[in-house]
């Protein structure tokens, strides 16, 4: 069946790892009536590679333009700062990241590939900074950190840090680390890891690109934390727990790089281990928080309240997809995507800028296996 679904509705393929598009892929600070758009996909699952589009910045409208071959696996994908080079994990047992320079005339180039030292990389960020990539082994528990050359390049891998304490809690097999960011002030980094149902703080030495522990937060057993998302103000943040199908308010410290879990709530979409609820996105206002459930197939939405330290469950609306395993909102925040991994589908919602409501856009755009989506 997935072949087949594949087949009918596979982007066009480039003969090498470039193709030509129209008009740039770069950022631009005037107003578009276009943006540019990838997507990530499993390609050992079907997936055609990175999946290559533009969207309309009104109606949300996607095109697709093409597919970046060569890349295996590229699951999770994040852009530099300056816009000319994209980064993508590749999620195998023998892990890397892949960095692909993006050309203004539309033709995008693979500049490399390095190893990250571990298995199966599901997430990375490039910080702020913009000269350190930080990347997240989904399988063997740790987080690598690569420099970052002036030609987008990646260097050699400057470290590899295991979560090995605290020691899995009951129904965990190992740490699983499912994501790294940067605190909004840049002072800290932070690895969100399902297996040991924890959050693990770090500093980052700019000059030598080691990271050192300064604390962890840990939540209740079994928890599993796949994804965080922080508050505009950058004193707080919310956590998904994707094993029992909670979200929690954690306040930070940005002096000490510190993170308290809250309480986890209901996500408003079934009981533990029935949804998996995969990420959470926030308004730039800082005003609503999305969340994405996977069992459940809907987007939960939530009024933060105050001033970051509360959330407020309004309503979830049918994602109009199966398995939705990532969110992301457009530069202007006006569109929220949602990557359907089983439908093979981006599905589309129009945000309401005063209420956070989510109108469909129309019909989910045809992608085979897609799993994240970037616009830029």
């Amino acid at each position: 069946m997935l072949a087949a679904a594949v087949a009918a509705v596979s982007l066009p393929a480039t003969a090498n790892a470039s193709v030509t598009a129209p008009g740039s892929m770069l950022r631009s600070r005037q107003p578009r009536a276009t943006g540019p758009l990838f997507i990530g996909t499993y390609t050992s699952g079907g997936g055609p590679g990175i999946g290559l589009g533009s969207y309309d910045t009104a109606t949300g409208r996607i095109t697709g333009t093409g597919t970046l071959q060569g890349v295996g696996d590229p699951s999770y994908l994040a852009v530099h700062p300056d816009g000319r080079t994209l980064y993508t994990v590749n999620e195998r047992q023998d892990g890397g990241v892949t960095a692909i320079a993006l050309g203004a005339d539309g033709d995008h180039t693979v500049l490399g590939t390095r190893g990250t030292g571990g298995s199966s990389p599901c997430h990375l960020s490039v910080h702020p900074g913009g000269r350190w990539l930080l990347s997240a082994n989904y399988g063997s528990g740790d987080v690598a950190v690569h420099p970052i050359e002036a030609s987008g390049a990646l260097g050699e891998r400057t470290d590899l840090v295991a979560h090995d304490q605290p020691a899995p809690g009951p129904g965990q097999n190992g740490p699983h680390a499912h994501q790294i960011v940067t605190s909004p002030d840049g002072g800290h980094v932070l690895a969100v890891d399902l297996g040991t149902d924890s959050v693990y703080t770090y500093r980052l030495d700019e000059t030598a690109g080691t990271l050192t522990r300064v604390s962890y937060a840990t939540l209740p057993a079994g928890a599993g934390p796949r994804h965080l998302v922080f508050h505009p103000s950058g004193r707080f943040a919310y956590l998904a727990n994707e094993l029992n199908n909670t979200i929690a308010v954690c306040g930070y410290d940005p002096g000490s790089g510190a993170l308290t879990p809250g309480a986890p709530q209901p996500t408003g979409a079934g009981g533990a281990g029935s949804s998996f609820p995969s990420q959470p996105v926030i308004t730039a206002d800082g005003a609503f928080v999305f969340l994405a459930n996977r069992g459940h197939n809907s987007l939960s939405r939530f009024a933060v309240e105050d001033d970051g330290a509360g959330l407020r469950l309004l309503d979830t609306v049918p994602v109009g997809g199966d398995y939705p395993r990532q969110l992301a909102l457009s530069p202007d925040g006006s569109l929220l995507f949602a990557a359907n991994q089983r439908s093979n589908a981006v599905s589309v919602f129009r945000v309401d800028r005063g209420s956070g409501q989510l109108v469909s856009a129309g019909d989910p755009f045809a992608s085979p296996v897609a799993v994240c989506v970037l616009p830029l």
